[in-house]
């Protein structure tokens, strides 16, 4: 049968769409105190908000008699009709925020109207009236909310932990206290100031607080405007970037939100200064006529919809793009350190042989090493010659040895030259052939048994050369090999660090002096929540005060990235994973992510370390698409390059 529920229950209800979490309490109580005209508003909680919240401000307060009536289901001062909603600019308009914590809550208020010389008390506990008095207290309104979720067990077991219910509330502070740079914040949690802003106005000032040094050392300020629409605020230079989009925070007429239309217009107007996957640091104000965005759309109040939202796009593109106009944008070079110094004497060999395309002789050098190392073969018919002189061991003789012993060969028919292979694996057997002389096999082999990625078949590779400083050309049999060498290498490392993980064999490389590095309230809880998993895959660090954090190790792994970039950018991934999801998926997304230190395209590998990371390649169960789905390995035939060139028809 269809039955009326109770009023208690309908608030309940009503409750569980509005107040999803202690944050959403302090959301609310906030947007109260600033809508009353406050310029100081105090935040106190305990526990992440579970057992106290205090939201304590300056503002005009309420009316004796119309503090209990505030606390009634739509009950608002904000608006009168449904006309006004297409011209709120209060940030609380729907008169559910008090009703709905009262029900779930042992609520308190005190307030008094300036000027008057008593205020009231007014206690509700869920959703009954307990007590209402006269005391005595200042201007203003004071709300203090105790035991969330009391009389609603179910809800408060699916809350998360303290520190993690703390960081939600940390955030919500620090985007109120954004968009309201001209009233002053304090935030305490358990007896700790985490937050004191100055009121000043201060952009600049505010991000230092929150952000840390090197957030307000890399900001450019916006100032954009046209006949419809105001854009201010600030981005970050594009070397100050972030693995996710959670500093792309977004202010219409004052209201906190998440729009997708202007983040893409941010990230847009940063065009191609922007490294992909990477988004940018970006603070705007918004300021628009309100009947051209309509903010009634969620009860959370984050979502919003725009009349033009293709204008809206347009003007934060325009907005950003102008910054860089007259911006000089040359990143600074830094002193090397002697880390830095000694890779680039490894790397002397390149920067000597600075050539669009590398040497054939040393492409030989290479293969041929590499191949004498793993499995001696049958040399060819010169080397044997070769062998018994041991004064000619230069790189260079020997490609000029090569290239006479080809063309005196080329009359041969290939019966020919398998019979002298066959005398040469003879005579193979009787002399002493040095590493150096044992070459790769360079005549037509019939391999259709071997597979490309078999131990059998690794001997007879050939690195033809590199493509676009990016890619490596294999020759084997009748076809060659496309190796991109970042995605081999994020590959690579990415299966060595789940192996030694799996095996407890991570080890750490110690930093001295420690690095010390800034966290956002997110990212710190993230690192305190997967500590144990941290620790486990090398990373070791501590709080250093404030929102500095000392890190004193991390995975071996890792030595050529920048440790800062790295750490953060795993923290940022973490902050996104759901805390209950088993460890060994948390290892892999921290292993994929990892891969940030895996070598770039467009950066040079000798030969000798683009054989090694090939060989490690291939030696995976999996070495055909890297932690990211793309491909490692692509492979074009002769008969297909024969095609293109008209050679078969």
């Amino acid at each position: 049968m269809i039955a009326i529920l109770d009023k208690n229950t309908i608030d309940k209800i009503a409750a569980g769409e509005v107040i999803e979490r202690p944050a959403s309490i302090v959301k609310e109580l906030l947007e109260n105190a600033l809508d009353s005209g406050a310029n100081a508003v105090s935040i106190e909680i305990k526990d992440g908000g579970t057992s106290l919240i205090r939201v304590t401000d300056n503002g005009s307060g309420i009316k004796k008699n119309e503090i209990k009536t505030a606390f009634l289901r739509h009950a608002t001062s904000k608006i009168k009709s449904a006309s006004d909603l297409e011209s709120v600019l209060t940030l609380g308009f729907r008169g559910e925020a008090l009703s709905s914590i009262a029900a779930i809550s042992k609520t308190e208020i005190l307030s008094k109207m300036r000027g008057e010389l008593m205020g009231a008390r007014y206690c509700i506990e869920g959703g009954f009236d307990v007590a209402f008095e006269d005391v005595g207290t200042p201007e203003g309104t004071t709300v203090i909310v105790r035991d969330v979720f009391f009389n609603i067990p179910a809800r408060r077991k699916f809350l998360k932990s303290d520190r993690t219910e703390t960081a939600y509330i940390s955030e919500l502070v620090q985007k109120l206290a954004l968009s309201n740079r001209n009233i002053t914040f304090k935030y305490i949690n358990n007896n700790k100031i985490l937050l004191h802003t100055q009121g000043n106005g201060s952009l600049k000032d505010i991000v230092y607080q929150i952000y840390g040094k090197n957030a307000a050392s890399s900001i450019l300020e916006i100032n954009y405007e046209n006949e419809n629409i105001k854009i201010s605020g600030c981005v970050g230079k594009p070397e100050f970037c972030l693995a996710n989009r959670n500093m792309e925070i977004i202010f219409i007429n004052g209201r906190y939100i998440k729009d997708k239309y202007v983040s893409r217009g941010i990230e847009d107007g940063f065009a191609d200064k922007m490294m992909q996957h990477k988004y940018p640091f970006a603070i705007l104000y918004i300021t628009t006529d309100t009947h051209s965005v309509d903010i009634n759309v969620h009860p959370g109040k984050l979502e919003v919809r725009f009349e033009d939202p293709e204008y809206i796009y347009n003007a934060v593109k325009d907005a950003v793009s102008e910054v860089f106009k007259n911006e000089a944008l040359i990143r600074q070079v830094k002193i090397k350190d002697e880390k830095k110094a000694n890779n680039e004497k490894y790397y002397k060999y390149e920067q000597k042989n600075d050539l669009k395309a590398p040497l054939k002789s040393d492409v030989k050098y290479y293969a041929e090493k590499k191949t004498a190392e793993k499995i001696p073969k049958p040399p060819e018919p010169f080397e044997v010659k070769r062998s018994a002189d041991k004064n000619i061991n230069n790189a260079t003789h020997y490609n000029t040895i090569y290239d006479s012993i080809i063309k005196k060969d080329e009359h041969k028919s290939e019966q020919d030259i398998y019979k002298s292979d066959i005398k040469t694996d003879i005579d193979f057997k009787n002399n002493d052939v040095t590493a150096e002389t044992v070459s790769v096999p360079h005549k037509k082999n019939n391999f259709s048994q071997v597979s490309f990625l078999s131990e059998e078949a690794k001997p007879y590779h050939r690195i033809v050369g590199q493509l676009f400083n990016t890619y490596w050309i294999i020759e084997f049999d009748d076809k060659m090999y496309f190796i991109d060498q970042h995605a081999a290498h994020e590959k690579v490392m990415y299966e060595k660090f789940l192996k030694q993980y799996k095996d407890a064999q991570i080890t750490s490389q110690l930093l001295s002096p420690p690095l010390i590095i800034t966290l956002s309230d997110i990212e710190a809880e993230a690192a305190y929540r997967y500590r144990d998993y941290l620790l486990k895959l090398g990373f070791e660090f501590e709080n250093f005060g404030g929102k500095d954090y000392s890190v004193g190790a991390v995975p071996s792994l890792l030595p050529s990235v920048s440790k800062e970039s790295v750490f953060k950018e795993v923290l940022s991934g973490l902050s996104e994973i759901n805390t209950d999801m088993e460890p060994i998926s948390v290892i892999e997304k921290i292993a994929s992510m990892s891969c940030k230190a895996a070598v770039k395209g467009n950066q040079r590998l000798s030969y000798s370390e683009a054989d090694k990371l090939i060989d490690e390649l291939l030696s995976l169960k999996n070495p055909y698409n890297c932690p990211h789905g793309r491909p490692t390995i692509i492979e074009m035939t002769k008969y297909d390059l024969e095609k293109k060139f008209k050679r078969i028809v």
